[in-house]
């Protein structure tokens, strides 16, 4: 997959070193050469350029890209040029981020194929945060679901997968259990080591320190969340 990432700011270049290190072919442009020096040995191509610039554009075959990433976040301007510049340019996905509920319309009347909403989406995650502080990561994947990976502490610690009854009482899935390994390093240090068990059975059991991945609704889990609260 080639997939361009354009404005190299910190949501940007994040996203263009980690598509990358999952194994795509990542062209990073941004205007600023301080950035585009700062990423060129993280990704596969970084180039310097002007994205409202056509011939700039096609220079760096940008019609061939898979996906574009429209990272801008501080030039709604710049952000909305740069995303009919690649409609124009016949490139078939385009997801562009939004800072605003404006932005997003725009955005999506030039044909952006996908909006993000950074500031809405870590709101949301530092809210998590807050009210579960148990709950390590958060995937959305649809209207109102989520896989979530969750400590479950004192109140499952020592009870089997059936025995939490976790599924009858939320109607929660566990998809994974992860757990923490001892083990001794050839130099003969005690270490540890993370084995993920993607098809738990129901009698696995347990343990403090262990991380649980379950999916289902959010209403389901706030269920959960208040429970782990008062345990």
């Amino acid at each position: 997959m080639i997939v361009a990432v354009i404005g190299l700011g910190t949501f940007g270049a994040k996203t263009a070193v980690r598509l990358f290190e999952k194994g795509a072919e990542v062209i990073a442009i941004d205007k600023d050469d301080h950035l585009v020096e700062k990423i060129k040995d993280r990704v596969t191509h970084a180039v310097s350029l002007n994205v409202t610039d056509e011939r700039s554009l096609r220079s760096v075959n940008i019609s061939d890209v898979d996906v574009a990433i429209v990272g801008i976040g501080d030039n709604v301007e710049m952000s909305v040029m740069a995303v009919a510049m690649l409609r124009k340019l016949g490139v078939g996905r385009v997801i562009a981020r939004a800072t605003s509920a404006l932005h997003q319309h725009v955005l999506e009347e030039i044909g952006a194929s996908e909006i993000i909403k950074v500031e809405e989406e870590m709101g949301e995650i530092i809210a998590s945060q807050i009210i579960a502080p148990h709950v390590l990561q958060r995937y959305n994947f649809a209207a109102g679901y989520s896989i979530v990976e969750v400590r479950l502490g004192k109140k499952f610690e020592g009870k089997s997968l059936v025995e939490s009854k976790i599924r009858q009482n939320y109607n929660l899935n566990i998809v994974a259990l992860q757990k923490k390994r001892p083990y001794i390093t050839d130099e003969g240090k005690s270490a540890y080591r993370v084995d993920i068990n993607d098809c738990p059975m129901p009698m696995d059991v347990i343990e403090p320190n262990d991380v649980v991945v379950l999916v289902g609704s959010e209403k389901n889990f706030n269920r959960l969340f208040g429970d782990l609260e008062e345990a």
